[in-house]
């Protein structure tokens, strides 16, 4: 497994995000539901913030993650506060250690723009989640251009619809800085989930903290978007 992006700015991103009252993240637990006796993949789960809110309503958590920095600040917060989640240091590109049809639901905060094999991880998250369960994630809208000092989801300098891997120059994009993004349009998202079998459930577009859209000329356009979508009983003929 390769060194993972998140292994050198590990102290960093645990200082910066370590919280889940921020719209996005809470808008994402509101279309996960209630969790309690689930069992629920938190996928890209960093040092576990998402993954610990989970645990603390009632689920069976289970987080996995490429980086082992990250990983190791998980395990070190359930020692000090046992949840009952088990981590994985993996890439879920690759699979590695789940089960099949063993996960009532799975979430992503924020990660499905970090990795890098985007048809490969959807892969695993269908393969994981049993019949009618749910992947709910997170993302920097796919379609914003950005404001005057924080990068979107694309460079200020391309087009939308030119899709790869970039780092963001907005002086307020500290972490996109660091480790870059991938971007993609909507509809390869959307179609890459339906090609696992993903059917679009709920789609959520939360603003941001009150000012901080008009202070950086993010007023009228979409930052984040939150997708729920359910696992289909079967896949189709055509869809194999």
């Amino acid at each position: 497994m390769h060194q993972a992006r998140y292994d050198a700015i590990a102290d960093f991103y645990a200082a910066a995000f370590d919280s889940t009252a921020d719209s996005v993240s809470q808008t994402l637990l509101s279309l996960l539901g209630p969790v309690t006796g689930l069992r629920i993949l938190d996928i890209a789960c960093g040092h576990g913030r998402i993954a610990r809110e989970i645990a603390r309503s009632g689920a069976g958590v289970v987080g996995i993650d490429i980086s082992g920095n990250l990983i190791r600040k998980a395990r070190e917060a359930e020692r000090n506060e046992p949840l009952g989640i088990r981590y994985i240091h993996a890439d879920v590109s690759a699979a590695e250690g789940l089960d099949d049809a063993a996960f009532d639901a799975a979430t992503c905060n924020f990660g499905l723009s970090d990795i890098d094999e985007l048809d490969q991880a959807i892969t695993a998250v269908s393969k994981a989640l049993r019949p009618g369960g749910r992947f709910v994630f997170s993302i920097l809208h796919p379609c914003f251009p950005g404001g005057s000092e924080h990068s979107g989801s694309w460079a200020t300098t391309g087009r939308y619809y030119d899709e790869g891997r970039w780092t963001a120059q907005g002086s307020l994009s500290s972490l996109r800085h660091q480790v870059g993004a991938n971007h993609r349009m909507l509809s390869t998202y959307l179609n890459t989930l339906s090609a696992h079998a993903l059917w679009l459930d709920h789609v959520a577009e939360p603003t941001p903290a009150p000012g901080w859209d008009q202070a950086h000329d993010a007023d009228r356009k979409p930052l984040y978007l939150v997708v729920s979508s359910r696992k289909a009983a079967a896949l189709s003929s055509g869809q194999r």
